[in-house]
């Protein structure tokens, strides 16, 4: 507070009257600061925010995990709108009970909205409101004065780095996940990649395009299995062109192409369609015949085994599918065991053969970038296996 005298008795000010202004002045100052009406907007998490809806202001930290439509209804794609988020505790939240639901004004839309920033899905930030039902009685924070990004940790130096652990995603992203071991672990990180962004099997072919890009040449992709940079344009049926390889083999479970494990692209991979005949829905395993169009490549009557740069690859991408799909969505609940032959059952094998090539074939910066670019343009969820190769001995 300032305190402002009439200017005709400035003359007459002397030098204990100067120096009680400015006392007083102070002491007004800080009266200010410990009054009730003045605090500052208290920092809360969002199963807090949502149990104190009564019209206080506070600073809420979550994650963004889609845009309410109604009280009961929250999209996770296609967002009509830039008029709302919803966050959540946890990255991978699908009970809207468990979100709040946040209006956008219109000074927040352009920056804030999930229409024009899709990419925020996922991502962690603080926002400060009136907490208050927003699509009533849905808990709800209005009327919002700021929004921030909430990532906590210093920047990734070197995020292309294959030593460095979870490039690109923060330090928060895996924070439930911290020091849990067996089976916690596993509940955990399933927790954490639950509910992405699902794709139809339509967008697959363009997704793979950017995610399996030869960064030698921005008009090709890299197949899988045959290491082949093919022209993305070639993609389609015929036996010399690429198509989408479920690395899962999608008859382990019975799942198809329905969006979800059908047309998650952590496993979907561009493979020559040929090669992609012969390993046909075949366990991993060692040893068989050689396969045409494929170097390295083995096959025998019930297993196929991929060449030696990407066996590392095929394990990691097995492991999360075992993770993310637990069977509470709706959809199948893949499991890994040690045996092949597993036909239609929701089981791919061979776990001990898949624990050896992710041991022996570390995980490499094409890796990587295909798990930021899926985390930050498509399903906004991660591969941990990719950026924490020790967790699958610590849940196998």
């Amino acid at each position: 507070m300032t305190l402002v005298t009439r200017s005709d008795q400035t003359s007459r000010t002397t030098p204990l009257r100067a120096a009680l202004t400015v006392l007083f002045t102070v002491a007004v100052a800080l009266a200010g600061l410990a009054a009730p009406g003045r605090a500052q907007a208290a920092t809360t998490s969002v199963a807090t925010a949502i149990a104190g809806q009564d019209g206080s202001t506070a600073s809420v930290t979550g994650y963004v995990v889609g845009q309410p439509v109604g009280s009961d209804q929250v999209l996770s794609t296609g967002f009509p709108n830039d008029y709302a988020l919803a966050l959540a505790d946890t990255a991978g939240e699908t009970d809207p009970a468990a979100m709040l639901y946040v209006q956008l004004s219109s000074a927040f839309r352009a920056e804030w909205g999930l229409s024009s920033n899709a990419g925020l899905l996922g991502d962690r930030i603080a926002v400060t409101g009136t907490l208050t039902p927003y699509f009533s009685p849905h808990a709800g924070l209005k009327n919002p004065t700021a929004i921030t990004a909430a990532g906590s940790g210093e920047p990734d130096p070197d995020p292309g780095d294959p030593g460095d652990p979870d490039p690109g995603a923060g330090d928060d992203y895996y924070q439930p996940a911290e020091g849990k071991t067996g089976p916690e672990l596993r509940a955990a990180l399933h927790d954490i990649i639950d509910g992405h962004t699902q794709l139809s099997y339509d967008q697959v072919w363009d997704a793979l395009k950017q995610t399996d890009e030869d960064p030698a040449n921005s008009s090709n992709v890299i197949e899988l299995y045959s290491r082949r940079s093919v022209p993305k344009s070639s993609n389609g049926g015929d036996p010399d062109d690429w198509n989408r390889e479920h690395t899962w083999a999608k008859s382990h479970g019975d799942f198809g192409t329905s969006a979800g494990p059908g047309t998650d692209i952590h496993h979907l991979r561009p493979t020559d369609v040929s090669v992609n005949a012969d390993r046909g829905n075949l366990d991993f395993d060692l040893g068989g015949s050689a396969v045409d169009e494929c170097s390295g490549c083995l096959r025998d009557g019930d297993s196929f085994e991929p060449p030696d740069e990407v066996k590392g690859d095929v394990a990691r991408m097995l492991f999360y599918m075992a993770i993310r799909y637990e069977g509470d969505d709706g959809k199948p609940n893949l499991e890994l065991n040690d045996r092949v032959g597993n036909g239609s059952e929701p089981l791919h094998g061979k776990l001990s053969v898949l624990l050896a090539w992710h041991a022996a074939d570390p995980v490499s910066a094409g890796e990587q970038r295909r798990n930021e670019i899926i985390y930050t343009d498509y399903q906004h969820n991660r591969n941990p296996f990719i950026d924490h190769p020790e967790w699958a001995e610590s849940i196998w």
